[in-house]
C-alpha cells in the first residue's frame, strides 16, 4: 500500500496523554457550562457525558440544543497557558518531515487552538493545513459525513490511501469503516477498530515502517 495523506488528531496525539492539557480543557468546558450558561453544577457532567455521546464534542450538542456563542465558547474553553503543559518537541518534528505523505490535522478543536499548540511544540512547518470544527462546518469526528469532508479538503479522495491517528478509537472506528487505514496512539495495545496502535508517534518507525516505503518499494 503507497498512502498519499496523512490526517493527525491533535490533542492527545501529537503531544503525551498524561501532561494534563486535556483536562484542563474539560475543565474550562464545565466551567463554561456553569457559569455563562447557567447549568446546575450536578449536572453538568451528566449534560456533558450525554453531548459527548449523542454529538461527538460539548460544542456540537450545545449548538442544536442552546443558543451558544460558538466562537465565545472555543475563545473560552481554549484560553489556557499551553506553555505550562508543552513544549518544543525536535524529535516528532524530524519524524513528521521525514513522511513523504502530505500530512493535515484533522481535529475537533478550532484551528486558533490548533495554531497555539502547534506553534508551542515546533511543529507548525510540518503540515500542509489544518481541518478544524470551522472547516467542517462543525460536523466532528466520529460523525462520518466528517470524514469525508476532510478529504475533500485533499487531493485524494480515495480513503483507502490515508491514514487517520488518533487518541480515541471512537473517531478511529468510523475511519477505519469508511476504507482508512487507522493507528490508534496512546497505547500499544492492539484494539478492534486500530489497524496499528503505537503508545507514542515516535514508536511509528518501529510499528508501521511502511510509512516510508517509496512507491517503487514491493508489497
Amino acid at each position: 500500500m503507497n498512502w498519499s495523506v496523512l490526517f493527525f488528531d491533535l490533542d492527545d496525539t501529537l503531544y503525551s496523554n498524561s501532561n494534563g492539557l486535556w483536562e484542563a480543557i474539560r475543565g474550562r468546558m464545565t466551567d463554561y457550562l456553569r457559569d455563562p450558561l447557567g447549568f446546575p453544577p450536578d449536572e453538568i457532567q451528566e449534560i456533558r457525558r450525554s453531548y459527548f455521546e449523542t454529538y461527538g464534542t460539548t460544542l456540537r450538542g450545545l449548538q442544536i440544543n442552546h443558543s451558544v456563542d460558538t466562537e465565545e465558547y472555543l475563545a473560552y474553553v481554549h484560553d489556557l497557558p499551553l506553555e505550562e503543559y508543552i513544549s518544543p518537541d525536535v524529535q516528532l518534528h524530524d519524524l513528521l518531515v521525514s513522511l513523504p505523505q502530505r500530512k493535515w490535522i484533522f481535529t475537533n478543536a478550532d484551528s486558533n487552538h490548533a495554531m497555539r499548540v502547534l506553534g508551542i511544540l515546533g511543529l507548525e512547518d510540518c503540515f500542509d493545513g489544518i481541518i478544524d470544527v470551522r472547516a467542517l462546518g462543525f460536523l466532528c469526528k466520529p460523525e462520518p459525513q466528517a470524514y469525508q469532508r476532510a478529504l475533500a479538503f485533499t487531493d485524494e479522495t480515495d480513503p483507502a490511501n490515508c491514514v487517520l491517528f488518533d487518541d480515541s478509537l471512537r473517531n478511529l472506528k468510523p475511519a477505519q469503516a469508511a476504507g482508512f487505514t487507522t493507528v490508534l496512539v496512546g497505547t500499544n495495545e492492539t484494539q478492534p477498530g486500530a489497524d496499528y496502535s503505537v503508545k507514542k508517534l515516535d514508536d511509528l518507525p518501529q510499528v508501521f515502517p511502511q510509512l516510508w516505503w517509496i512507491n517503487s518499494h514491493p508489497g
